[in-house]
């Protein structure tokens, strides 16, 4: 893969991290509260906190998968099918809940896959 293909599967990456702080760490933090647009008492509450930390963690494991395929398995097919998944969660999340969150939480993987379709390995 060339370097701009990794550079935004790294943003990918750095992206996911990100939501996994806020779902995880920064759980009912003013930001969380803003980014998804619940208030800080919602997101306080019992089953909503474990929710999202719970998905928080699923979103830092497709950051490191990301991070293993890209930097120790060297596989495009890997990453392909990892940003392919990002992007049909993100598609279904615009179709079921906002339609913010796919250009959010999908565009710079939609990015990346098309860099690696067009500049390959």
């Amino acid at each position: 893969m060339n370097i701009l293909t990794d550079i935004f599967v790294v943003l990918v990456v750095i992206e996911f991290v990100y939501i996994f702080y806020l779902e995880t760490i920064a759980t009912t933090s003013r930001k969380t509260s803003e980014t998804f647009g619940m208030t800080k008492e919602v997101l306080e509450g019992k089953n909503v906190n474990v929710l999202l930390k719970n998905q928080g963690v699923y979103n830092l494991l497709i950051a490191v998968m990301l991070l293993i395929a890209l930097f120790i398995m060297h596989s495009k097919g890997t990453i392909v099918l990892l940003l392919n998944y990002i992007i049909i969660v993100a598609a279904y999340g615009a179709v079921s809940s906002n339609p913010k969150i796919f250009p959010k939480q999908g565009g710079l993987a939609l990015i990346a896959l098309i860099l690696l379709l067009i500049f390959g390995i």
